[in-house]
């Protein structure tokens, strides 16, 4: 009975001891670690000494624009584009403009010439006449009217020419209707004239060959001026009216081609 006690008190005693040597062992591995940082590195309980820690990036965010800035920034480009567009129009305009100027400007010219072409045959106009009224009734209506009333007796230069030829006698002479004293002193005037040498001779032949001169060159107009110096002009009511007839027409011809050079 008395062995019992005895292992019990040695098992206790195994137990206390046990607990003593945990804790012993405890208290040794706590400040082991604390003196030696590797060991507690290697232990894993401390991190390495030179590790950083990674955070992860942050994203960069541009500021909030203020309320209404981004129509803001955009109305001087759209301004830009805005007068581009309208410069290009107007470049467009200015183009198609010209282009129906000159266009309008040759059909007047091609109808004024046409005009001339008839009048110079002594055709009548035909077709050309609503032509000329339409461009040139407007603005030049009084030669309209008389291009119009001359094609409607054309007077041909040729023909002026020949009937001039035809009148040289008539108007080299004096009127019937001229007294004698007046015959005497025109011949007188023949036989002898005086003048400076820079007018032209006055006598009847050296004026009408100058007045004959004149129309075969084409310039009616001083052809007439100079016809109505001779003393049997009088004789020529008919040449003289054709005479006036076709400068009128001629005249007329070109004042239209004129309006149809400045025309748009």
């Amino acid at each position: 009975m008395s062995n019992a006690p005895a292992r019990g008190m040695s098992l206790s005693a195994i137990l206390l001891t046990a607990l003593l040597l945990l804790l012993v062992g405890a208290g040794a591995a706590v400040w082991a670690l604390g003196r030696y940082p590797q060991a507690a590195q290697f232990v894993g309980v401390a991190k390495p000494a030179d590790a950083v820690p990674v955070t992860a990036p942050r994203a960069i965010t541009p500021p909030a624009a203020a309320p209404g800035a981004s129509v803001v920034s955009a109305l001087p480009a759209t301004e830009a584009r805005v007068a581009t567009l309208e410069e290009r129009l107007a470049r467009v305009e200015n183009a198609t403009a010209r282009a129906e100027g000159s266009a309008g400007r040759a059909d007047a010219l091609l109808v004024a010439f046409a005009a001339r072409r008839a009048i110079d045959r002594g055709v009548a106009l035909g077709y050309l006449e609503p032509l000329l009224s339409e461009r040139f009734g407007a603005t030049n209506p009084k030669a309209v009217a008389t291009i119009v009333t001359a094609s409607r007796r054309p007077v041909r230069l040729d023909q002026l020419t020949a009937d001039f030829a035809v009148l040289a006698p008539r108007l080299k002479a004096a009127p019937e209707s001229a007294s004698l004293w007046q015959n005497l002193r025109r011949e007188m005037g023949n036989l002898v004239s005086i003048r400076r040498a820079d007018q032209p001779s006055q006598r009847p032949v050296a004026t009408y060959e100058r007045a004959s001169a004149r129309l075969t060159a084409g310039q009616v107009d001083q052809a007439l001026a100079e016809a109505m110096r001779l003393p049997g002009i009088g004789a020529a009511p008919r040449w003289v009216a054709d005479a006036r007839s076709y400068i009128a027409a001629h005249r007329a011809l070109d004042e239209i081609e004129s309006a149809a050079l400045l025309s748009r």
